[in-house]
């Protein structure tokens, strides 16, 4: 039987008694979860909602994320040789490709590689962490990062004035809400909905006591927000998270829950048929869902003119003058929104048709053929997984999430990935 470490520079009880890939992974998390710019939000014309966007392009930021990407590199390869290549699904990396190739039609190539190489090293680091420490370990250090990044919030909020949206907002509706430590209060609400998902799933049943004070204590977080989109969705993904953990068991379980999903699926679809002339109103609104609907309307009509190449990776985000919207928003203020508010339309809008197909096959077709296997385990690990794959499925159809950098909501979801495939693959050559 082949060694699993056939290519180990060190032998594998070692690496795994060393804390420095541990410390390594923890930089990375520092640097997507809480970041070099906390308690300064992004000047008030860079604000738009859901990203912070006062440090893209920043050197100090580029050569953080090259640094850590360097020491998780080496621990990697110390551990696996080039067998840590196996940490990059094939799906990814095709993806990760098609957006470093959209720079060959970009009317700013400089842009796209810039960005796109920001992005081959966010991802291929998170996944190379997963695989060296174990997802387990992985997600407890990420858990306790937020628990911590929690604490910082809640104590902020008396003591530091930018910990709340102040008067100065251009959206007058944002004043008083709480963000923290970050640049918005969407995208601190989405973080208290994580932290309360990887807490109330760290643990079987009532035993988990301090587990569920930690989610309670993100959720009361998440309300002071006022981040009604990822309050909505957390409730989703945790009722999903638990019905997988209970269907999934035994082959009935499962195809019981399916029936039950599919019929509501169809209830679903005939309450949108029933409704539909109210539906269509309200998309047609650009006032509607915060504005969002001007600024898909605009997206839109860009992907029907443009349905196979898109404008190029990262030409979106914080473009303004250079928008790809620019000639297809219906007011003046669209084409200076920083993103899409849209994970799917915005990647039609910048790796186009194909780049979106890629995206699928590697965020969702990939992770759901993982979930679909039976569950056998006494623990609340899957299920967990589920659960913030369903919240960063749903909320990308709010907020543009899908390869953001080092957007939270974008971390988490590789984090997901790069758990599934590497459990995976243990019990692959364990059999357990």
């Amino acid at each position: 039987m082949a060694n699993e470490f056939t290519l180990d520079y060190a032998p594998p009880r070692a690496v795994e008694q060393n804390i420095f890939p541990a410390l390594s992974f923890l930089a990375l998390l520092l640097l997507i979860f809480v970041g070099l710019d906390a308690f300064s939000p992004p000047p008030l014309t860079l604000q738009s909602g859901g990203v912070q966007t006062a440090s893209h392009g920043d050197v100090v930021r580029q050569f953080s994320y090259l640094s850590v990407a360097g020491l998780i590199g080496i621990a990697a390869f110390q551990r696996f040789g080039l067998g840590a290549l196996r940490a990059l699904p094939v799906s990814m990396g095709l993806l990760l490709a098609w957006c470093l190739a959209s720079a060959l039609w970009a009317p700013q190539a400089d842009i796209v590689l810039r960005r796109a190489g920001l992005e081959v090293v966010v991802v291929v680091s998170l996944l190379l962490s997963v695989e060296t420490i174990g997802a387990p370990r992985a997600f407890a250090l990420w858990r306790w990062l937020l628990a911590a990044v929690l604490l910082v919030n809640f104590i902020s909020i008396p003591l530091i004035a930018a910990a709340r949206h102040g008067a100065g907002e251009l959206d007058p509706a944002l004043v008083g809400n709480w963000r923290g430590l970050y640049g918005h209060k969407n995208l601190a609400g989405a973080v208290c909905a994580m932290t309360a998902i990887l807490f109330v799933f760290s643990k079987n049943g009532w035993r988990n006591w301090i587990g569920i004070a930690i989610a309670l204590a993100a959720c009361a977080f998440l309300a002071m927000t006022h981040s009604k989109s990822s309050a909505g969705f957390l409730v989703i993904a945790l009722v999903a998270g638990l019905l997988y953990r209970a269907g999934w068991r035994d082959s009935l379980s499962r195809a019981i829950l399916l029936a039950l999903a599919g019929l509501f699926v169809v209830a679903l679809a005939g309450f949108v048929l029933l409704d539909a002339e109210r539906i269509a109103h309200m998309l047609e609104d650009p006032a509607e869902f915060t504005g969002r609907a001007a600024i898909w309307a605009a997206e839109l009509r860009y992907i029907a003119d443009h349905p196979l190449l898109g404008a190029g990776f990262g030409t979106f985000t914080d473009a303004y003058s250079q928008s790809p919207l620019r000639n297809y928003a219906g007011s003046s203020w669209v084409d200076a929104v920083s993103h899409g508010h849209n994970g799917y339309l915005q990647v039609c809008v910048t790796i186009g048709g194909i780049g979106f197909v890629l995206a699928m096959l590697a965020l969702l077709v990939a992770p759901a053929r993982r979930f679909w296997a039976l569950d056998l385990k006494e623990d609340a690990f899957k299920p967990m997984l589920f659960a913030l794959f369903v919240f960063a499925i749903l909320h990308n159809f709010m907020e543009s999430d899908f390869l953001e950098s080092d957007s939270a909501v974008w971390a988490s979801l590789l984090l997901v990935i790069a758990a599934l495939n590497a459990t995976a693959r243990r019990h692959s050559l364990t059999g357990r």
